[in-house]
């Protein structure tokens, strides 16, 4: 039989739900609903924190290691005080899709040093201001997503955060103002999976080592519009990718055809850059592809014809071909691409 959940956690608990308010408003999804309404007084019924909506307990210790608040519908301030970080079992912990008025998050994070998933991603900037040091001590995460906040990563530095969090799978950050470099020593995390830094203010080369972490499957650093580099043909090895977005950024060179190994890929955006010479008819082995767009790079160059092998690409909804220097017919490969629902082709030199 699983233990009743501790005093002093239920008590945690419940002076944050009496320092928060419940706000439909602060939630931005369809399903989000306030979790925290089902949390009580043992004398009220239901007392035991373990059976909470959002709550789950250690079975054997009762201690609370995982707290879901995602989507909950919270409007208030997060600060020194705030007793959820007396909570120091916590493994998991999300707070995603609340608003929290742009609170800085606490040095007192520091006190959570067993957690492996820390998401406060918001489209609301619950939080805001540098994002503190004491973050680098928490070095068992896996996950970690400050999306969507008004932060800096200043001090302590990407560099930092990287070379501290070695156990990290997912890191997102968009948003987040970066404002440097990526670091090589990125290329460390050899089990990251997810890297999201799109919208950062990066600068400088984009590293070819990161380009060849085996285990990732999304990257994303779209937007950073002082970004240079390009893109190896070695990126063609990275076997479990699915997701690549590089646009908005000053890449250059040509599009390697080693991307057309990449059999998983549902979403390819390139656009936006300056990359040059041909689109390689390798990608047409990229049959999974949903999403693909390589507009605004002005200096590729070829007939509409030789774009034909789009047309064994029958899973694309969105084709973007804005600006790619487009000359001759109209294709006339495009009625093979049923789900297409978006086409952008305009700034071309086609004809019919």
């Amino acid at each position: 039989m699983q233990p009743l959940c501790h005093d002093s956690e239920h008590f945690a608990l419940l002076q944050f739900k009496a320092s928060i308010v419940i706000n439909k408003s602060a939630s931005s999804k369809l399903s989000a609903y306030p979790k925290v309404a089902s949390w009580k007084l043992e004398e009220e019924g239901n007392g035991d924190c373990c059976l909470w909506d959002g709550v789950k307990c250690n079975e054997e210790t009762g201690h609370v290691i995982r707290l879901d608040l995602s989507s909950s519908c919270l409007y208030g301030s997060i600060n020194s005080t705030t007793t959820l970080f007396h909570l120091v079992h916590l493994q998991w912990l999300s707070l995603a899709d609340n608003d929290f008025n742009n609170s800085r998050i606490p040095s007192q994070i520091i006190n959570l040093l067993r957690l492996s998933h820390l998401n406060l991603s918001s489209i609301y900037s619950s939080f805001s201001g540098q994002i503190p040091s004491q973050i680098l001590e928490l070095s068992q995460l896996e996950f970690l997503d400050l999306s969507h906040n008004k932060l800096k990563l200043h001090k302590p530095s990407l560099k930092s955060l990287v070379e501290k969090l070695t156990n990290l799978k997912v890191l997102k950050l968009i948003g987040v103002y970066i404002s440097s470099s990526i670091p090589h020593t990125l290329a460390n995390l050899s089990s990251l999976t997810c890297l999201s830094l799109a919208h950062c203010g990066l600068e400088g080369e984009l590293p070819v080592n990161v380009l060849q972490l085996s285990n990732l499957q999304f990257l994303d650093v779209q937007s950073n519009y002082d970004l240079i580099g390009f893109l190896p043909n070695s990126i063609g090895d990275l076997k479990f990718l699915s997701y690549l977005d590089v646009s908005g950024c000053r890449l250059s060179g040509t599009i390697p055809p080693s991307l057309g190994n990449l059999t998983k890929h549902v979403y390819l955006d390139l656009s936006s850059n300056n990359f040059s010479g041909q689109v390689p008819n390798s990608l047409s082995n990229l049959i999974q592809l949903n999403h693909m767009d390589i507009s605004h790079n002005g200096g590729l160059g070829q007939n509409s014809y030789s774009l034909s092998w789009m047309s064994k690409l029958t899973k694309l909804t969105y084709v973007g071909l804005t600006r790619i220097n487009l000359v001759g017919e109209i294709p006339s490969w495009l009625m093979n691409l049923t789900q297409l629902t978006n086409l952008k082709m305009n700034g071309n030199q086609l004809i019919g």
